[in-house]
């Protein structure tokens, strides 16, 4: 009887030491810890890092407190396969526990980029070097590998009108040529996914109509009126009318280093394959990147008979069958408005 006594004393005595282990490593895993005074601390675990290594670089980080804690936190967790690797920001006290959840997430440190639908290469290279990310020039070495977008324009020389405009996140250092594939990817998720095949059927190729969509996107930020333009030019396309764009005698002139923020009478004499004024049909290229509006405006114009547009002055447009109908239109959206 005693040394039945006497063991079950052993075994209780066992079994209040397991649960005060594990509390105090439940209490360990889970108390908020940071033995770093910067405002943040990145923790970087490049791929084929192993788990023992990235246990010392969060130590080494003031983010865990030891590596007993982290291998603790490892087995609270369950978590030791499915650490990712990326680079980390850690801006405040969290726990072991917290940690490796984060890593098992990969909720990497990103920053974010957004450009506008309507910009060219050049433009977009200056939001690039303005945000950060790198020079503009290396953006613009990224953004001349046409071969990206090859199989679906064997003419690009670059990807203007390819980079699909978007906000982008991004890890800290992204190289350029990484963000541009980013970019022309989503351009394919967009256009070949949902508009290719309307593309085929009216026996557009990409470039044409990637092209024409540059064009509805510099003339009009509007939604509704995006058809509309769509549609002024599909018409003078097909009656051999010069399309006569504003926005292509721009991009002639920025390719020439002489846009001032001006178009000019003279400038629309400028000899440039870009110039619709002076050469028919559609320029050699896009002159913009367009959005999945613009593209499908380009695809499914509206079934109207316009061939003319001129600006309200207030970001609409007012549209015209005929030559006299556009000619008032003029006097009094731009002649007598600006008279006033």
């Amino acid at each position: 009887m005693r040394t039945a006594a006497a063991v079950l004393l052993v075994l209780v005595m066992l079994c209040a030491a397991a649960a005060i282990g594990g509390l105090a490593l439940s209490a360990r895993v889970h108390e908020p810890y940071k033995a770093f005074e910067a405002a943040g601390r990145f923790v970087d675990l490049p791929p084929g890092t192993t788990t023992a290594a990235i246990g010392r670089r969060l130590v080494d980080a003031g983010v865990v407190r030891d590596m007993v804690t982290f291998r603790a936190a490892l087995w609270w967790t369950g978590r030791s396969q499915s650490l990712q690797a990326g680079e980390y920001l850690f801006d405040r006290a969290a726990s072991a526990v917290d940690v490796i959840e984060r890593l098992a997430r990969g909720d990497v440190y990103t920053r974010r980029i957004t450009f506008p639908e309507g910009l060219t290469l050049r433009e977009m290279s200056r939001i690039y070097e303005s945000r950060g990310f790198g020079p503009a020039g290396e953006f613009l070495a990224a953004a001349r590998e046409g071969s990206l977008v090859r199989d679906l324009d064997a003419d690009a020389r670059d990807l203007e009108g390819y980079l699909f405009p978007e906000t982008y996140a991004l890890a800290r250092d992204t190289p350029a040529r990484r963000l541009i594939a980013m970019m022309v990817d989503r351009f394919r998720a967009t256009y070949i996914d949902q508009l290719h095949g309307r593309a085929d059927a009216g026996g557009l190729t990409a470039r044409q109509v990637v092209t024409l969509a540059s064009l509805v996107e510099r003339e009009t930020a509007r939604p509704d009126e995006r058809p509309l333009v769509a549609a002024v030019y599909r018409n003078r396309l097909k009656i051999g009318m010069p399309l006569q764009a504003d926005p292509t005698v721009v991009y002639a002139l920025q390719q020439a280093g002489r846009y001032d923020g001006n178009i000019r009478r003279q400038d629309l004499s400028l000899d440039s394959p870009y110039n619709t004024y002076r050469y028919p049909g559609l320029p050699p290229g896009p002159i913009a990147a367009p959005g999945k509006l613009s593209l499908e405006a380009a695809l499914m114009p509206a079934s109207v008979a316009y061939l003319y547009f001129v600006s309200r002055n207030d970001g609409s447009h007012v549209f015209a069958r005929t030559f006299a109908e556009h000619t008032r239109n003029v006097r009094r959206f731009q002649v007598l408005f600006f008279r006033r």
